[in-house]
């Protein structure tokens, strides 16, 4: 058996570890007087939010299709990801206010070693804690856990460069570089939470599967050219969450049993899942004289389709 958590194993651990540094960094921020650390108190916060919707969303994306759900609820994960994207930035945006008021206005820090050692802490809670998140999105294809996997580890480097900022004002007593560092926080936070609300979205809206998967499904049926497959078209493909759906046309030799072509189709849907993973197929059986120009398979070739 895995010693590696569920998917929701996985999140809930991702929910404790955020809450834990959550409040260390408020501590300490509290105590040196650093923007710097009081917005890498406010981005642990945006990612505890994140890793709640993950843990929830994992859990629901889970569950079997049923009447109303049909194709199954893993966009769920998708959606969870989106709203992710969005907290992340909304979080950006007050990291960076706060900044800005901060240097304007000017500010003091003290007691630095308080939020070095914080600091230092939080680094190898999120390495761990990411890392872990990691391997789960690649060995179930979760997209809440790889969102929450990037959000950690965009922590930890927005975290590594507070750590560096307070120990050069430490040494050399520039205290301006607190809310400058802020910024630059803020500026990373951003562009992570651009990144996943933009592939989140992409699915959302059913956009096509990548060029390579569609190639694959095309060699697996062009492989196939000798069990009577005389041509295919109108192949679609579209992702929710680790799930894939393909469907497309393929047609038969003329004299091609009903009983052959059904095989065929069978062996199809086993080798496209085979190379793309966890995917439902849907394959449309037609005779030979459906096959239009263009679109032919000859035995040894590669499928020729139209763009």
């Amino acid at each position: 058996m895995s010693s590696e958590p569920s998917k929701a194993g996985a999140a809930a651990l991702s929910v404790a570890s955020n809450s834990a540094l959550i409040l260390l960094k408020a501590i300490a921020g509290a105590i040196t007087g650093s923007v710097a650390l009081l917005t890498e108190a406010l981005h642990s916060a945006t990612d505890l939010v994140a890793s709640i919707v993950a843990l929830f969303s994992v859990r629901a994306a889970d569950l079997p299709a049923d009447e109303s759900h049909p194709y199954g609820h893993e966009k769920i994960e998708d959606m969870a990801a989106a709203i992710e994207g969005v907290l992340i930035l909304v979080g950006s945006i007050v990291i960076a206010f706060e900044a800005v008021r901060h240097l304007i206005q000017g500010t003091g820090v003290q007691r630095l070693g308080v939020g070095i050692a914080v600091l230092a802490v939080s680094i190898v809670v999120n390495l761990m804690v990411s890392r872990r998140l990691s391997r789960r999105a690649r060995a179930t294809g979760s997209v809440a856990l790889a969102a929450d996997a990037a959000h950690l580890t965009t922590d930890m480097l927005s975290s590594g460069g507070v750590l560096a900022a307070l120990t050069l004002v430490a040494v050399t007593g520039w205290d301006w570089l607190d809310p400058v560092v802020a910024l630059v926080v803020a500026a990373v936070v951003a562009v992570t939470g651009v990144r996943i609300l933009t592939r989140s979205s992409r699915v959302l809206v059913d956009e096509t599967l990548p060029d390579p998967e569609l190639a694959a499904i095309r060699d697996v049926v062009s492989a196939n050219a000798e069990r009577g497959i005389v041509g295919f078209h109108e192949l679609r493909g579209r992702q929710a969450g680790a799930r894939r759906h393909v469907d497309l046309h393929v047609q038969f030799r003329s004299g091609t049993s009903l009983e052959e072509a059904h095989r065929t189709a069978h062996m199809l849907q086993d080798a496209i899942r085979e190379r793309l993973g966890e995917t439902d197929v849907l394959i449309h059986l037609e005779p030979e004289d459906r096959v239009r120009p263009g679109e032919e398979i000859t035995t040894g070739e590669r499928p020729r389709v139209r763009p």
